[in-house]
């Protein structure tokens, strides 16, 4: 039999002991621009012939959009009708959580590699919870986190589009990779749980696409992730 990795050996410290790169200070109130790209202006006329026609309005992301501040121009769109599912990767869940918590995120890799500390930090373990929990209630991962935040205990949950989506009964779908996120990295992830949850979230995210015919579909900072989901959901839908 081969061995496997022992992950009761991993010692988690609290967010407390992190040293921070970014916090609440790099989200940004929404202001109107002076000046519009003719793609996006273009774009934006499309997510109103979409809304007007009740079309499928997605929204596809990585994380550093959450990362540049960019929350309340999201919660605004979905606001405004111009955004029905959000399609995000694991990430995006873990950078909204710790904002929501504490008012900060973001770690160096090479400071905290280098002691293998990276990633193990405990309230950020407790993201793992959430997994489980929508296994158990049979929600997807997006729904689950949303519901966690919303009801919770978050100082900041003013700025978490988990919630926030939650709150107006807007989808959230999250598309994760086993290895691929800090959580994976904790003694309490359950693959399994990440798994159905997440499989879940991909069967959402296809059934908004049987309305994407006249509709916008829109993709930022995801090279990876975005691509791949909407090939195969629009495979089945097709």
């Amino acid at each position: 039999m081969i061995d496997k990795f022992d992950t009761s050996r991993l010692r988690l410290l609290p967010l407390a002991e992190r040293q921070h790169d970014l916090d609440i200070s790099v989200v940004v109130n929404p202001v109107a621009a002076n000046e519009v790209p003719p793609a996006l202006a273009e774009y934006a006329l499309r997510l109103k012939s979409a809304k007007e026609c009740g079309a499928a309005r997605i929204m596809m992301m990585g994380a550093h959009v959450i990362r540049a501040g960019m929350q309340r121009y999201l919660m605004d769109m979905m606001e405004r009708g111009f955004i029905t599912c959000l399609a995000v990767n694991g990430a995006c869940l873990i950078h909204d959580y710790e904002l929501a918590l504490i008012g900060a995120t973001t770690e160096s890799v090479a400071r905290y590699v280098a002691n293998g500390q990276f990633g193990l930090w405990k309230e950020t373990g407790d993201i793992n919870e959430i997994a489980s929990l929508a296994v158990r209630e049979g929600l997807g991962l997006g729904e689950a986190a949303g519901k966690v935040v919303s009801e919770g205990d978050f100082p900041h949950k003013d700025i978490s589009i988990f919630a926030k989506a939650y709150e107006l009964g807007i989808p959230v779908t999250m598309h994760v990779g086993i290895g691929y996120d800090i959580v994976c990295e904790h003694p309490n992830y359950d693959g399994a749980a990440w798994g159905q949850a997440s499989y879940t979230d991909f069967l959402r995210f296809t059934k908004e696409m049987e309305i994407l015919e006249d509709g916008a579909c829109m993709t930022f900072g995801s090279a990876v992730m975005a691509p791949e989901i909407f090939l195969k959901a629009l495979s089945m839908v097709r």
